[in-house]
């Protein structure tokens, strides 16, 4: 079984929405504002790439991804993996044509399903509703988790409020940066 990886910018109140600069969230750009940079605490996401085999994303992510982060050096290694979009919505003939394999999945059962394929890790970033959804039905195997020392109130949250079971998780690898900034890395106990 593949293993599936979140990985998430959030505030320490838990809020992950807009971390980029995305348009449409009043604190959007969260993670330039007033935090010093320290490559470092940034490591972990040229890992993500290298030990990724495959990229999932929701419909929202991957409309505000596709259009950049194919010609970003930054998100190379991701160009050359295949992709997946959990979508209802989307077509074929709304995917990006530069950006590789790239397919669309219509339910968690097929998230689910591809869990159960032959190969590596499974990265999923952004994506709330998505993220949401995932670890709900209990499909998140792990958590790469950057904590910035903010708190933003309101925004779209990591973990959704829904009243379910306690899910414990294992904490595997963990540091404090300088400016701030702690990386948690959380196995998913099942």
């Amino acid at each position: 079984m593949r293993t599936l990886i979140s990985t998430a910018f959030i505030s320490l109140d838990g809020v992950m929405e807009a971390p980029g600069g995305e348009p449409g969230y009043r604190n959007s750009g969260w993670t330039f504002k007033d935090i010093e940079f320290v490559p470092e605490a940034f490591a972990i996401k040229g890992r993500e790439q290298s030990e990724s085999t495959a990229l999932l994303l929701g419909r929202v992510s991957y409309q505000a991804f596709s259009p950049v982060w194919p010609d970003m050096e930054d998100f190379a290694e991701y160009k050359a993996m295949p992709k997946y979009v959990v979508s209802t919505t989307l077509t074929d003939e709304d995917l990006v044509p530069n950006w590789g394999e790239t397919a669309i999945l219509r339910s968690l059962d097929e998230v689910a399903a591809l869990k159960e394929t032959e190969g590596g890790p499974i990265i999923l970033h952004g994506s709330a509703a998505l993220h949401h959804a995932l670890s709900d039905a209990g499909l998140i195997d792990r958590y790469h988790l950057l904590v910035f020392p903010l708190l933003l109130g309101a925004g779209k949250r990591l973990f959704s409020a829904t009243d379910k079971d306690t899910q414990k998780l294992t904490l595997v690898e963990h540091e404090a940066y300088s400016n701030g900034l702690q990386k948690n890395v959380f196995d998913v106990v099942h």
